[in-house]
C-alpha cells in the first residue's frame, strides 16, 4: 500500500506539460487503491460485488473490532444465444376445430334458414342484348320464388334481319324440339334491325314494303311455334331510343310487333311511355320501381343500366305471376303444414254414440275493418249503387220541410251593457 502511495505523489509532483495529457494507468490504479482503501475491504469484497464500494462510501466507519461480513456473491445469469427469427416458432391462430366441420355447420344453419327449393316453372328469355338485361332483371324481380327459373336464351348482337349471323327462327325451332322443360316465354328483340333484309326474293331496304312483309312472316313464324306447343310467349316492344333515326324506326317496328304477334296468339306489351319524359321522348332519368329518379338508360342511348333492367321486368312481372298462380296455386307453407282434425279426430270405439261436434271459438274482433276507397261510388249494403229514394207527400212542400228540419227561426239574444256584443254608443252624463 505504501509503494500505491509513492507511485501517487510521483504522478502528481511530476512537471506539467503544455499540452493537456490524458490520465496514465498509474493514476488510474491509484484512484482504485483509495477507493479500496475508503471502503475497508479487500481484492477479494471487489472480486465479490465490484459495485459495494460506492454503498459503503457514504456508510459511517464501524467500530473498532467490528468484523465484516464476506457479501454473497450474485448468482451468475446464463442467458441463451438469440434464435434467429426463421427458426423461432410462429403462433398459432387454429383452434381445435377442424375446417370441415366449421363448415358443415355453416352449410347446416343455412340450410336451417332457407331451404333449398329445386326450380319447377322454367321462364325463356330470347332477343338480343336487350333481352339478356330483361333476364338480369327478372331473376331479382323473382328473387322471392325460388320456384321460379329464369332461362337466358338470348343472344348478343342477334336479330331477326340476319338471319346469315344468327337464325332466330331455326333457333326457336331447335329450343322447343329439345325437350327443354319451358313454362313461359319472353322474347325482346330489333335493336340490330335496321339493316338490309335478304330473303329468297333478293335484298330488301329497311321499312320498305318487301323487307315489312319479309319481317313480319318472321315474327308470326317464331309467335306460332310457342302457340302450337301451348306455350304463353310475351313480345315486348322496344323502348325509346336516344337518337331520332333510331327512334322512328324502333316505333314502326313495334307497330308491327303489336300487329303481327297477336295474330299468332302472343301478347305484345309496350313500354314506350315508360321510358320517356312527358313530351314522349328520350330521358335517361326516370322513376324506378320505388319512385326515386335514377339513371335508367346506358351511355350509348340503347341499353338500359340496372335500375332500368329492374324496372323493365316490373312490366313483363304480371304477367309471369298470373300464369305461374293459375297453374300452380300457391300455398302458405304454415298452412299446408297443417293436420287436417279429420286426420286427427280419433276414431269411436264399436257400439258408442260419436262424441258431441265442439262448438268453434268465437270470432275474433279485427283491429280494423275493410279498406274503403273515399271517391268511388257509394254502394248499399247489397252491393248495389245507393240511389236517393224520394220521400212520399207532396213535391212542394219538400224544401219547406228540410228547412225546418235542418234548421230553426231564433231570435237573437239582447246585448247586456259592457259585454263584447254591446255596440251602443255610451249616452253622455246630465
Amino acid at each position: 500500500m505504501g509503494r500505491m502511495m509513492d507511485m501517487v505523489q510521483r504522478e502528481t509532483q511530476a512537471p506539467p506539460c503544455p499540452r493537456m495529457r490524458r490520465p496514465g494507468r498509474g493514476l488510474w490504479l491509484a484512484i482504485v487503491a483509495l477507493l479500496l482503501h475508503l471502503g475497508g475491504g479487500s481484492a477479494a469484497f471487489a472480486q465479490a460485488d465490484p459495485f459495494a464500494w460506492f454503498t459503503h462510501l457514504f456508510q459511517p466507519n464501524p467500530p473498532p473490532g467490528h468484523v465484516m461480513k464476506p457479501m454473497r456473491p450474485r448468482p451468475e445469469v446464463h442467458r441463451a444465444a438469440p434464435k434467429h427469427s426463421a427458426a423461432r416458432p410462429k403462433p398459432s391462430y387454429r383452434t381445435t376445430e377442424r375446417p370441415a366441420e366449421r363448415t358443415s355447420e355453416k352449410s347446416g344453419e343455412k340450410a336451417a334458414e332457407k331451404p333449398a327449393v329445386a326450380p319447377s316453372y322454367f321462364v325463356a328469355v330470347l332477343g338480343d342484348s336487350l333481352a339478356q338485361l330483361l333476364q338480369q332483371g327478372l331473376g331479382e324481380a323473382f328473387a322471392d320464388r325460388p320456384e321460379v327459373a329464369i332461362l337466358r336464351k338470348a343472344k348478343e348482337s342477334s336479330g331477326l334481319v340476319r338471319d346469315d349471323f344468327y337464325d332466330w327462327t331455326k333457333a326457336a325451332q331447335d329450343l322447343l324440339a329439345s325437350g327443354e322443360k319451358i313454362d313461359f316465354a319472353v322474347m325482346m328483340i330489333g335493336s340490330n334491325d335496321r339493316q338490309t333484309l335478304r330473303d329468297a326474293n333478293g335484298a330488301h331496304e329497311p321499312r320498305s314494303p318487301q323487307w315489312e312483309e319479309a319481317y313480319a312472316h318472321r315474327i308470326e313464324s317464331i309467335a306460332s311455334m310457342f302457340r302450337e306447343k301451348k306455350i304463353p310467349l310475351v313480345w315486348v316492344g322496344l323502348p325509346v331510343l336516344k337518337s331520332e333515326r333510331l327512334a322512328a324506326d324502333a316505333a314502326a317496328f313495334n307497330e308491327i310487333y303489336r300487329e303481327y304477334a297477336a295474330k299468332a296468339g302472343a301478347s305484345y306489351i309496350d313500354i314506350w311511355e315508360a321510358f320517356a319524359d312527358e313530351l314522349g321522348q328520350y330521358s335517361a332519368l326516370g322513376p324506378d320501381i320505388n319512385g326515386q329518379i335514377v339513371r335508367m338508360r346506358s351511355s350509348d342511348g340503347v341499353h338500359f343500366t340496372k335500375a332500368g333492367a329492374r324496372k323493365l321486368a316490373h312490366f313483363i312481372e304480371p304477367e309471369i305471376r298470373r300464369n305461374l298462380d293459375e297453374t300452380r296455386p300457391r300455398l302458405d307453407p304454415e298452412v299446408a303444414n297443417l293436420p287436417s282434425p279429420a286426420a286427427d279426430a280419433p276414431a269411436p270405439p264399436n257400439g258408442e254414440p260419436e262424441p258431441e261436434p265442439v262448438a268453434p271459438p268465437p270470432l275474433v274482433k279485427p283491429i280494423a275493418g275493410p279498406i274503403l276507397p273515399l271517391t268511388g261510388p257509394v254502394l248499399a249494403p247489397g252491393g248495389e249503387l245507393a240511389t236517393r229514394i224520394a220521400p212520399t207527400g207532396a213535391s212542394g212542400d219538400r224544401p219547406k220541410r228540410q228547412a225546418g228540419e235542418t234548421s230553426q227561426q231564433t231570435s237573437p239574444l239582447e246585448a247586456k251593457p259592457g259585454r263584447a256584443d254591446d255596440f251602443a254608443w255610451p249616452r253622455p252624463r246630465p
